[in-house]
């Protein structure tokens, strides 16, 4: 059974930052590209941060230069480094994986910055 546990969220001052990580129990995980999404809010869920199966990164343009992608495939987890947190940065963020035409979520885990 695929389950993604993400865990790390808390509550941060403007400009601090957070670790989140992403336990993914899946057998193809060295195989895929694992993402970050976040929904604040009121708003639609968006697309965050993406690793490849080799280890390129992509961003949104909002977090570019903050946050940081990572992966750890003996532990099957993924990271999200997240530095200058902002108001803005206020979600629940989840961590999301594909494999074929299945979409595979976390529960997530809420990020609230603020002072």
């Amino acid at each position: 059974q695929v389950q993604l546990v993400e865990s790390g969220g808390g509550l941060v001052q403007p400009g601090g930052s957070l670790r989140l990580s992403c336990a993914a129990s899946i057998n193809f995980f060295s195989d895929s590209a694992m993402d970050w999404y976040r929904q604040a809010p009121g708003n639609e869920r968006e697309w965050v941060a993406t690793i490849t199966s080799g280890g390129a990164t992509t961003y949104t343009d909002s977090v570019k230069g903050r946050f940081a992608i990572s992966r750890d495939n003996a532990k099957n987890t993924v990271n999200l480094q997240m530095n200058s947190l902002q108001p803005e940065d206020t979600a629940v963020y989840y961590c999301h994986t594909r494999r074929f035409a299945w979409d595979y979520w976390g529960k997530g885990t809420l990020v609230t910055v603020s002072s």
